[in-house]
């Protein structure tokens, strides 16, 4: 299989990125900086480091060449401002259905998963004020997942901290999942995202993930 990534210079990109070659898929590693993001000659051609601009059509749709499915992990500024993670998005969804490359597995954030009443964390009284910028980054994102032909899945991330992978965490379908610890390692989440390609369970779904 072989999957682009989105985001690969990344906490969680770099991430994907050796688990999946570790478990012997074929990764496009798209970024704007990826000259240091991994030995290139180590990996006997299962690896291949593209740069490019996710606003641009062409670098995209370039980036998309061979894919079987994407992961996006798209970061950016904190305020939103940038509108990598909304207009990203947009782009990557609108090369990828030119590109006839159905799935894609994709991060977001912990505000876009329902309440006990069925709203938006993010529209909650009680959501911090300081997240609320990216969290409505998020939810644009989504919204063009949503709306599109695409066969996608939503990681609605809590406080990411950089760790490896240990397997302890658990998920559920559109809210947070019971017990939440409100924090996840870089390592887990990508093993998820990876998991969520190769035995999908949330197709068309959000999901809430945590540290158990």
């Amino acid at each position: 299989m072989h999957i682009t990534v989105f985001g690969a210079t990344g906490m969680v990109g770099k991430q994907v990125v050796l688990l999946g070659l570790a478990r012997g898929f074929s990764i496009t590693a798209f970024g704007r900086n990826i000259n240091d993001l991994l030995d290139k000659e180590s990996h006997d051609g299962h690896f291949k480091a593209m740069k490019g601009y996710v606003f641009d059509a062409t670098d995209v749709q370039r980036a998309l060449v061979h894919a079987d499915a994407v992961i996006s992990v798209l970061g950016g500024d904190f305020s939103g401002a940038d509108k990598t993670r909304s207009l990203g998005m947009k782009n990557i969804v609108e090369q990828m259905q030119k590109t006839n490359c159905k799935r894609i597995v994709a991060l977001g954030g912990m505000g876009i998963l329902d309440d006990k009443h069925g709203e938006y964390l993010l529209n909650s009284p009680d959501y911090p004020e300081e997240y609320k910028p990216v969290g409505r980054e998020h939810l644009e994102a989504y919204q063009y997942l949503q709306t599109s032909a695409l066969d996608w899945s939503f990681v609605c991330a809590p406080n990411i901290i950089d760790a490896g992978m240990d397997g302890k965490y658990i998920t559920s379908a559109s809210h947070t999942p019971e017990p939440n610890l409100y924090k996840i390692s870089s390592g887990n989440l990508a093993d998820c995202m990876i998991s969520e390609i190769t035995h999908p369970k949330y197709i068309h779904q959000r999901i809430g993930i945590s540290n158990s």
